[in-house]
């Protein structure tokens, strides 16, 4: 007789990060199971505390604020300029994307009012500020942001509804070395990670068409576009550009071997992927 974990059981075991072998175990009895059961959480317990000590005492930071040091210190030692612009967003900003009221993703947008959102991406406020950069500084013009999003996205292992985006652009390059360009960052920004087995894929998006994305298995951890592109119009740009917008929280889950997202991210239940609730 197979008996396998109960659900609440198989709950906190996903929550204390125990491993696939110990998951799957199956039972010859119900008090077989119930006192393995007890063993494992107890070790796992143990287990998160002592990681939690460690951040306490040797660490400091949580692995997602590491990743941000990283990745804005390679992109600044490669001549990009961090931006920081707001986290509320107009409506007639998200519009200039082709989000509006008729469009598919805007039931995704967390609205404060008929006016303004908390942003959903971060790209409308770089085209925004990119057109007075293109006009005071010399090109090529190389900016990136890193900062939370929000969308009212479809709860599972690899969404959120506030997550860490990092974009970032390139602008005033020449128009055959686009295609080489992204491969060029997507390259700088793996490495950085530590991520090796990636693929680019052509695929295409609700916002921006034709894409680029970059993935792991099945997980997609960046998307890249293009231009001259047909949103830039709305923004009154004509200059060639090349942009990549990465999703920190999933680039975690890779690093971590995770296979649910809300533990990378901002938590009250989790604390650098650990639960509190131990």
């Amino acid at each position: 007789m197979n008996i396998k974990w109960t659900e609440l059981q198989l709950k906190r075991l996903n929550e204390l990060n125990a491993l696939e072998k110990d998951k799957s175990r199956t039972f010859k009895s119900k008090e077989e199971r119930n006192d393995a059961f007890k063993k494992i959480e107890k070790v796992l317990v143990n287990s998160s505390r002592a990681q939690l000590n460690v951040l306490k005492n040797e660490k400091k930071r949580t692995a997602l604020c590491c990743l941000k040091s990283k990745l804005v210190q390679d992109l600044v030692n490669n001549d990009f300029i961090e931006v920081v612009t707001p986290t509320i967003l107009s409506k007639g900003l998200l519009e200039k994307m082709t989000i509006d009221d008729k469009h598919k993703l805007n039931s995704q947008v967390f609205w404060l009012d008929d006016k303004k959102c908390l942003r959903p991406m971060l790209a409308p406020n770089l085209y925004y500020i990119s057109k007075d950069l293109l006009r005071i500084w010399e090109k090529p013009v190389k900016i990136f942001e890193i900062g939370s999003c929000f969308r009212k996205e479809s709860q599972g292992s690899h969404h959120l509804n506030e997550f860490t985006m990092l974009n970032l652009v390139e602008w005033g390059l020449p128009m055959e070395k686009r295609h080489e360009r992204i491969e060029e960052l997507a390259s700088i920004m793996m490495n950085t990670v530590g991520i090796k087995d990636y693929r680019l894929e052509k695929t295409s998006s609700a916002v921006y068409g034709d894409t680029i994305d970059i993935m792991y298995g099945d997980t997609e951890i960046a998307s890249a576009s293009m231009g001259p592109h047909f949103l830039d119009k709305s923004w009154g740009i004509t200059d060639t550009w090349v942009g990549i917008g990465f999703g920190l929280e999933r680039i975690l889950m890779i690093i971590k071997n995770s296979s649910n997202i809300s533990k990378m991210g901002r938590s009250l239940s989790y604390l650098d992927g650990i639960k509190l609730n131990i």
